[in-house]
C-alpha cells in the first residue's frame, strides 16, 4: 500500500466494525480506493525484503570485536613503525620527537613576526600574571613564591607537550580552592606550614599521574562525569566562596574560619567586624578592586585597549607596594606579604611524602582536583581553538598537562592548568604559537630572581581584590538561563553543585552534581520514552503524533517507536507495560465509540532506536506478544538492528510472532492488509 489517500483514513476511522470479519471487509474496501495492486505487488515484495533481515549474517561478539579494536590499534602503530624503519635515521628521530613534543612540529616554520607577536602576548601575560600567581598561592594557603613557582616550570613543559596555542598554563582559583578547603582537614597549614607543603606536592604527584593515565589509556571520557551544566554550576558557587575568603584580607582580618561553606564565613566575618578589622586597609582594597574593575570595562569597550585590563593588576601592586612603602603604613594596621623568597624552582622530590597515613586520602583529593584541571583546560582549549580553525588532540592535552604536575611536583610547583581569563588575554593580545607561555615562564623567572625583595611591601588587601577581580568571569548567569531553557535536569545538576559549593562543601558539590547527572541517565533509562506513530499526509513517512499533530493514524493499527538505545533489564517491564497501557486504552475508546466492538488488529512496534537487547527485553518481548494474542491483535516488528534481530532468531521470537518482521513500516502495513485480505 505504497499511496493511501488521508481521506479514506479519516472516512474509515469513523466506520464501525461489527467484528473481525467486518474489519477484514472494511481493510478491503480501504484497500480498493487506494489500489488493490499496489498491495498485491507488495505482498508479493515483501517476504524477499523480509529475508534481508532474517538471513543477514551473525554479527560479531563482543569479544570479536574487542580484539579486532586491539588489532586495529596495533596495525596501525606497526604501521607507522614500519614507516619509520623506512626513513632516514635523522628523519626518524624527528618524526618520533615530534610525535612527544608538538613542538618540533611547528617550530620548523616558525617566523620572526610569530615571535614579535607571542613575544608581546607573552609580556602581557606575565604582567596579569605575576600578582594573580601569588594571590592564588596565598588562596592556597601557600607561601606567595609557589604561585610564581608553578608558573615557570609546568608552562614550559606545556610548550613542549602541548597542542593548544593560545592556552595560559599555571594556578588557578578554582584548584587553589580545591587544595586549601581539602587538605586543611588533614594538616592545619598554620600549626605545620612544612607538613601541608609536602601534602600540597604529594597531591599534586598524584592529580599529574591521574591525567597522565587519561591521556596514554584514553580515558577521556571520565573527564565527561562532570557535564558542563555542572561544571558552570560548580565554577559559580566556587567563586562565590572565593570572593567570600577574600574578605579576609581585603577586611584586614586576623583570625579566621577554616570552612568554606557560606554559612561559616559569613559568621566569621561578622564576629570579626564586631572585634577588630583595619579601615585602612578596607579603603585601600577597595580602591584598586575599583580600578581594576574600571580598566577592565574600558577595555572590552574599546578592543584596541586590551592590554590595559591585563596590565591593571601589576601597576595595582606597584602603586599599592610604593603607597605603603612611603607612607609606612604597614604600621598603621595595612598587612603586607613581606618575605617572598626568590630564586630558581628549588628541587621538591625528597619532599613527595609517600609515607603518611593520609596518602588515601591525598590520592582521592588529586583524583579530584585531576578531573577538575583537566575540564576547564580541555574546555579552555577547545574554545579557542575552534576560534582559530584547528583541532585539539584531547589525549595529548591530558598527557601534558599530567606531565607538567608531575615535573612541576618535583621542582615546587602546585597544580597547574589552563585558565580562562589569562587565555583569553592571551588571545587578545595576538599570540600565535605556545611561545608566549615560555615568554611568560621566563617573565616570570626574572621578576623571581630580581624583583622578589621589591614585593615586600605589598598589601594583602591588593592580592585580595586582584582575585576577587577575576571572580565574575566564572559566573556564568547567561549560560545558567541558557541551560534552564533548554534542559531543566541539566539545570538541575547546575543547581545542585551550585548550592553543593556554597552550603556544603567542594567535594560535596561535586558529588551532588555527579549524582545528579546519573540519576538523570538511569531515570532515562528505565523511563524512556514511546511515540505513537502516523502517517505524514501525502508521504510514506511517519512522525510522532504528538510532535506533528497532521499525521494520519491508520484504523485497526497502533505503531509505536521507543525512544531508547536499549531494551534492558531497566526498562523491559516499563516498555511492556506502557504499549499494554496504551492498546487497552485505545480498545476502550473504540469500543465507546463503535458499540462495544473490537478494532485494534495489529501493534507494529519500530525498533529503528535500539540498537541491543537483553534477555530481559526478550522475556519482556514474548509477554507482550502472549497478552496482545489473547486480546486477538498480533505484533509486527519493524526494522530491527543488527544484534536485536539476531538475539530475536536465537531466542526463537522471530518464529513466535509468524515472522512478522519487515523493513519499513510501510511495507508492514502492506504486507498485514494483505494478509488479511
Amino acid at each position: 500500500m505504497k499511496e493511501r489517500d488521508s481521506e479514506s483514513f479519516e472516512s474509515l476511522s469513523h466506520q464501525v466494525l461489527p467484528n473481525t470479519s467486518n474489519s477484514t471487509h472494511m481493510i478491503q474496501m480501504a484497500m480498493a480506493n487506494s489500489g488493490s495492486s499496489a498491495a498485491a505487488q507488495a505482498g508479493q515484495d515483501q517476504p524477499d525484503r523480509s529475508k534481508w533481515l532474517l538471513d543477514c549474517p551473525e554479527p560479531p561478539s563482543p569479544w570479536h570485536e574487542l580484539k579486532r579494536q586491539v588489532k586495529g590499534s596495533f596495525l596501525t602503530k606497526a604501521k607507522r613503525f614500519k614507516s619509520l624503519q623506512k626513513q632516514p635515521l635523522p628523519k626518524r628521530i624527528l618524526s618520533i620527537l615530534q610525535a612527544i613534543f608538538p613542538i618540533f612540529g611547528w617550530c620548523r616554520n616558525y617566523k620572526l613576526t610569530m615571535f614579535k607577536n607571542d613575544l608581546m602576548a607573552g609580556l602581557t601575560l606575565a604582567s596579569l600574571c605575576i600578582p594573580q600567581s601569588i594571590g592564588y598561592a596565598t588562596l592556597a594557603k601557600l607561601d606567595p613564591q609557589y604561585g610564581l613557582y608553578t608558573s615557570v616550570v609546568p608552562p614550559l613543559i606545556y610548550a613542549l607537550m602541548g597542542t593548544s596555542r593560545e592556552i595560559a598554563i599555571g594556578p588557578v582559583a578554582v584548584v587553589s580552592l580545591l587544595i586549601s578547603s581539602m587538605l586543611q582537614k588533614l594538616i592545619d597549614p598554620e600549626t605545620d606550614p612544612l607538613g601541608y607543603k609536602k601534602l600540597v606536592l604529594t597531591t599534586t604527584f598524584f592529580a599529574g599521574i591521574f591525567q597522565a593515565s587519561f591521556g596514554l589509556f584514553r580515558l577521556g571520557f571520565l573527564v565527561d562525569f562532570l557535564s558542563h551544566a555542572a561544571i558552570v554550576g560548580f565554577m559559580g558557587g566556587a567563586a562565590i566562596v572565593i570572593g567570600l575568603q577574600q574578605l579576609k584580607g581585603l577586611l584586614g582580618i586576623t583570625n579566621f574560619t577554616t570552612n568554606t561553606d557560606i554559612v561559616s564565613v559569613l559568621r566569621a566575618v561578622w564576629r570579626s567586624c564586631q572585634q577588630q578589622w583595619s579601615p585602612h586597609t578596607f579603603i585601600l582594597g577597595c580602591s584598586f578592586l575599583s580600578f581594576i574593575l574600571i580598566t577592565r570595562f574600558i577595555g572590552k569597550k574599546y578592543k584596541k585597549l586590551f592590554w590595559l585590563p591585563a596590565i591593571a593588576p601589576l601597576i595595582a601592586v606597584v602603586v599599592s607596594t610604593l603607597m605603603v612603602f612611603l607612607t609606612k603604613a604597614d604600621e598603621h594596621g595595612v598587612k603586607t606579604v613581606k618575605h617572598i623568597k626568590g630564586g630558581l624552582n628549588p628541587i621538591s622530590i625528597h619532599d613527595l611524602d609517600f609515607n603518611t597515613p593520609h596518602l588515601g586520602q591525598i590520592a582521592k583529593i588529586g583524583l579530584i582536583i585531576a578531573i577538575v584541571a583537566l575540564t576547564e583546560a580541555i574546555a579552555v582549549g577547545r574554545s579557542f581553538a575552534g576560534i582559530k580553525g584547528y583541532r585539539l588532540d584531547g589525549n595529548k592535552e591530558m598527557v601534558a598537562i599530567g606531565f607538567m604536575n608531575v615535573l612541576g611536583s618535583f621542582t615546587s610547583c602546585y597544580a597547574a592548568t589552563g585558565s580562562f581569563s589569562r587565555t583569553a588575554v592571551n588571545f587578545a593580545a595576538g599570540c600565535e604559537t605556545a611561545m608566549s607561555n615560555i615568554v611568560m615562564a621566563v617573565t616570570v623567572f626574572v621578576a623571581l630572581e630580581c624583583l622578589t625583595r621589591l614585593l615586600y611591601y605589598t598589601p594583602i588587601a591588593i592580592l585580595a581584590s586582584i582575585i576577587l577581580s577575576a571572580l565574575p568571569g566564572l559566573i556564568n548567569i547567561n549560560e545558567a538561563i541558557h541551560i534552564w531553557k533548554v534542559d531543566k535536569f541539566d539545570f538541575l545538576a547546575l543547581i545542585g553543585a551550585f548550592f553543593g559549593v556554597l552550603f556544603a562543601s567542594v567535594e560535596i558539590g561535586l558529588l551532588v552534581a555527579v549524582v545528579i547527572s546519573f540519576a538523570k541517565i538511569i531515570l532515562i533509562s528505565i523511563r524512556p520514552g514511546i511515540e505513537t506513530l502516523g502517517r505524514m499526509p501525502g508521504t510514506d513517512t511517519f512522525a510522532d503524533t504528538n510532535q506533528y499533530p497532521m499525521t494520519v493514524k491508520t484504523p485497526g493499527v497502533l505503531i509505536f517507536r521507543v525512544k531508547s538505545a536499549l531494551l534492558c533489564f531497566a526498562n523491559a517491564s516499563s516498555i511492556e507495560e506502557r504499549i499494554m497501557g496504551w492498546v487497552d486504552e485505545e480498545e476502550e475508546e473504540e469500543n465507546t465509540k463503535s458499540n462495544g466492538k473490537r478494532k485494534i488488529l495489529f501493534v507494529i512496534l519500530d525498533m529503528s532506536n535500539l540498537i541491543n537487547v537483553d534477555t530481559s527485553g526478550i522475556t519482556a518481548l514474548v509477554e507482550l506478544n502472549n497478552k496482545l494474542i489473547q486480546t486477538g491483535v498480533e505484533l509486527v516488528i519493524v526494522n530491527p538492528k543488527w544484534q536485536v534481530i539476531h538475539k530475536l532468531n536465537q531466542a526463537k521470537f522471530v518464529s513466535r510472532i509468524g515472522g512478522k518482521v519487515y523493513l519499513t513500516i510501510g511495507e508492514a502495513l502492506d504486507a498485514c492488509f494483505g494478509l488479511k485480505v
